[in-house]
C-alpha cells in the first residue's frame, strides 16, 4: 500500500512542498521513507483538561520520532464549558464539535499525512477527533490527557469534605445556608490538578467509550492525568500508531483503520459499557454523530434496546460515590467490558488498535482472570498522589491492593447490579416523539415516575432565574425550550439549573425537562435532548404553564396529559400567530446562525444535515 504522503515526496513538480517540510525540520533523508504521522494536539491554557498538552505532543512527538515516524503536530480549539456555563459562551460548545472534527479533516489531506494520532480530553474535544478519525479512515490511535483528581475542601468549621469536585461549588453556590468563606474554600480546592473533571461527567464518559470501542489502550479513559502511568500511556500510544502504520502500509493490513475497527458491534459494545456506568446523556448525542461519521447504521432505536437489557454496575460521582481512581483501581474500562463479556452482554467478534479480538484483550487486562498481566495489574493499582499542581505526572503513588469486590466494590458484576435498569434511559410519549434521553443513574429511585404540572420558560437564564427566586416549586416539572441545536442555536449545556435545584435542596422534589442538553455532572430527573426540539415545531413548543406532565423511566415514557385533539388545536393557534420563536433577547452571531441552518434535532445528534448541504452545495 503506498504512503498517502508519496504522492508529494517524489516527482520535480512537488519539490517546494518537499522543501517546505525540511525547512519546518523534517530530514531530508526521512522523505518518503518515513510515514507523516499527524499530531492532533488540543492544548489550550482556557481549559484545566488541556493545560498540560503541550508537554504531551512534545512526548508523543519525540516517541513517534524513536519509533521510526515523522510527526507533526498541530492544534484545534478547545471550549471549557464550565467556564463558558450560565452564559452565551455555551451557545458555542457543540458548534465547536464540528470546527473541531474539520480542523483536523482539513490538517490531515492538506498535509498529506498517512496517519494520525489524537490528543482530546474534555467535552466537545474528543467527540469531534473522534468524527474526523472516522471520515478520514487512516491508522489512528487516541490517548486522552486524563482526568483530574478529586478535591479535598476544609470548611469554617473545620468540617472535611472528601472527593470534592466541580459540582460540589457549584451547588454550593445556590445553598444559602454555605458562606462566602466556605464557598471560597470550594472554589480554591475542587480542582486540585490539570485533567478532565473528577467524575464520569462528558469528557471522562468520552474518553471510556472510546477505550471502549476499540481505538485507544487500555488505561486511556481512568488514568489520572496527574500520574506517572500516564506518562508511559502516552509513549505507548506514539509506538502504537507508527506500528499500525506499518501494518496499514507496508502489509496491507486494512484491519487497523479507524472504520475496520469502529463497526456496529463496537458501537453496541461501546454503549453496552455506557449504559452499564451511567455515563454523561451528551455520549448519546456524540456517538450517534461518530456513527454517522464512519456510514455505521446505529440509532437512538438501538440505544434504547441496549438500555433495556444492560443494568448499572458502575455508578460513578456525580451519581456514586466512587471517583475515576477507584473506578481505575477495580480495573478500570476493561473490568466493566470483563463483567458484562461474562454476562453475555457484548459482542466477541471486534477487534481493537492493539488486539485481534475482545478475548484476547481481556485475558491480558480483566482483573478478575488468572490470565491478567503483571503490567495490568500494577497499571490498575495507580492511585491519587494529592498533589495540587497543574502539572502531569507528578508522582507514582499506588493503591495497596486491587479492588476486586464485585459486591460492594467500584465494579459490581451483573449478579450484584448497583441498580437493575441501565445507566442511561431513552424515553419516548406525546412530548417526545423522537425521543429523549435521562441518565437513570443519576436519577433517586423514588422518582422515577413523576407527575406534575408544568413551568414553561423559554432559555436557561429564565430557568435560572424561576429556580433563584423560588418560583419553582416542590412538584413542578420546569420545561426549559427554544434551547435545542436549532433553537439555542449550539444546544447549550445546562448544569446550573441542575445544579441549583439541589442546591436549593429540591433535587429530588422536581423534573427539568428539555430540547436542550445537561452536563455529565448533572443529576435528578433531568430529561434532555427532547425531539423534535421547539423551534423544528416539536410539541415541546405547545406546553403551556400548568399543563400536567407525565413521567414514567420503568415504561420509557414521557408525556403531556393533552389530548390529541388538544394539541392539534394549539399547534393551529401557534401558527396563526408569530410562529415558532422563542421570545426572549439573546443575540446570535453569524457563526451561530450558520450552525443553526444546517443543524440536525438531537435524535441524529446533532449533526449537519447532509441532504440539505448536498441540495445547497450542488456537489454530489
Amino acid at each position: 500500500m503506498e504512503m498517502r504522503s508519496e504522492k508529494i515526496m517524489k516527482g520535480r513538480v512537488f519539490a517546494g512542498a518537499r522543501a517546505l517540510y525540511r525547512a519546518a525540520g523534517v530530514p531530508g533523508e526521512d522523505l518518503g521513507r518515513k510515514p507523516i504521522i499527524a499530531i492532533a494536539n488540543s492544548f489550550d491554557e482556557f481549559v484545566p483538561g488541556h493545560v498540560h498538552l503541550n508537554k504531551v505532543g512534545r512526548l508523543v512527538s519525540e516517541a513517534i520520532k524513536e519509533a521510526g515516524g515523522i510527526p507533526r503536530e498541530f492544534n484545534t480549539m478547545a471550549v471549557d464549558d464550565g467556564i463558558a456555563m450560565g452564559h452565551t459562551g455555551m451557545l458555542y460548545s457543540l458548534p465547536s464539535r464540528d470546527i473541531i472534527a474539520d480542523t483536523v479533516e482539513y490538517q490531515v489531506n492538506a498535509h498529506c499525512a498517512d496517519a494520525l494520532i489524537c490528543i482530546p480530553n474534555c467535552d466537545k474535544i474528543v467527540p469531534g477527533m473522534l468524527m474526523a478519525a472516522l471520515r478520514l479512515n487512516i491508522p489512528t490511535v487516541f490517548v486522552s490527557g486524563g482526568p483530574m483528581e478529586a478535591g479535598t475542601t476544609v470548611l469554617s468549621d473545620g468540617t472535611v469534605k472528601q472527593n470534592t469536585d466541580l459540582i460540589s461549588v457549584m451547588y454550593a453556590s445556590a445553598d444559602d445556608n454555605v458562606s462566602d468563606e466556605d464557598l471560597l474554600a470550594y472554589e480554591k480546592t475542587v480542582c486540585p490538578t490539570c485533567g478532565s473533571c473528577a467524575g464520569m461527567f462528558t469528557a471522562n464518559s468520552m474518553n471510556c467509550l472510546t477505550e471502549a470501542i476499540g481505538l485507544a489502550l487500555p488505561g486511556n479513559g481512568t488514568i489520572l492525568a496527574s500520574h506517572g502511568f500516564r506518562k508511559d500511556l502516552f509513549r505507548r500510544a506514539a509506538r502504537q500508531v507508527v506500528e499500525i502504520a506499518r501494518r496499514y502500509y507496508q502489509e496491507d493490513d486494512a484491519s487497523v483503520l479507524p472504520r475496520s475497527i469502529a463497526t456496529k458491534e463496537a458501537f453496541e459494545n461501546a454503549m453496552t459499557m455506557d449504559v452499564a456506568m451511567g455515563g454523561s446523556t451528551n455520549t448519546v448525542l456524540h456517538i450517534l454523530a461518530m456513527a454517522q461519521s464512519a456510514d455505521v447504521d446505529f440509532t437512538l432505536d438501538d440505544i434504547e434496546r441496549i438500555s433495556h437489557t444492560v443494568p448499572c454496575i458502575c455508578k460513578a460521582a456525580p451519581s456514586g460515590k466512587w471517583e475515576i481512581s477507584d473506578v481505575h483501581r477495580a480495573g478500570g474500562i476493561t473490568g466493566i467490558l470483563g463483567e458484562l463479556d461474562r454476562a453475555g452482554k457484548l459482542h466477541r467478534d471486534v477487534h481493537s488498535i492493539d488486539y485481534p479480538d475482545l478475548e484476547s484483550k481481556l485475558a491480558d487486562w480483566d482483573i478478575m482472570r488468572d490470565t491478567c498481566t503483571e503490567e495490568a495489574k500494577t497499571m490498575f493499582r495507580a492511585a491519587p498522589g494529592h498533589i495540587v499542581s497543574p502539572e502531569p505526572w507528578t508522582h507514582t503513588t499506588l493503591f495497596d491492593e486491587l479492588d476486586t469486590d464485585r459486591e460492594h466494590g467500584a465494579i459490581h458484576s451483573i449478579d450484584h447490579p448497583e441498580i437493575k435498569e441501565g445507566g442511561l434511559a431513552v424515553l419516548h410519549g406525546n412530548l417526545a416523539p423522537d425521543g429523549c434521553v435521562v441518565k437513570t443513574a443519576g436519577v433517586p429511585e423514588e422518582i422515577w415516575k413523576f407527575r406534575g404540572p408544568a413551568l414553561v420558560v423559554e432559555s436557561q437564564e429564565q430557568a435560572i432565574e424561576v429556580i433563584l427566586n423560588n418560583t419553582l416549586k416542590p412538584g413542578m416539572a420546569l420545561v426549559i425550550r427554544y434551547e435545542g441545536p436549532k433553537g439555542g442555536p449550539g444546544m447549550q449545556e445546562m448544569l446550573y439549573p441542575t445544579s441549583f435545584v439541589k442546591g436549593k435542596g429540591i433535587g429530588k422534589q422536581v423534573a427539568l425537562l428539555t430540547d436542550g442538553r445537561y452536563s455529565g455532572g448533572s443529576s435528578g430527573l433531568s430529561i434532555g435532548h427532547i425531539a423534535p426540539e421547539a423551534a423544528s415545531k416539536g410539541p415541546i413548543a405547545l406546553i403551556k404553564d400548568g399543563d400536567i406532565i407525565s413521567i414514567d423511566i420503568p415504561a420509557r415514557t414521557v408525556n403531556v396529559e393533552l389530548t390529541d385533539e388538544e394539541l392539534a388545536q394549539r399547534r393551529a393557534e401557534l401558527e396563526a400567530g408569530d410562529g415558532y420563536v422563542a421570545h426572549r433577547d439573546r443575540k446570535v452571531s453569524l457563526a451561530l446562525k450558520a450552525y443553526a441552518a444546517f443543524a440536525r434535532s438531537a435524535d441524529k445528534g446533532a449533526t449537519r444535515d447532509p441532504e440539505l448541504i448536498n441540495k445547497l452545495s450542488g456537489l454530489a
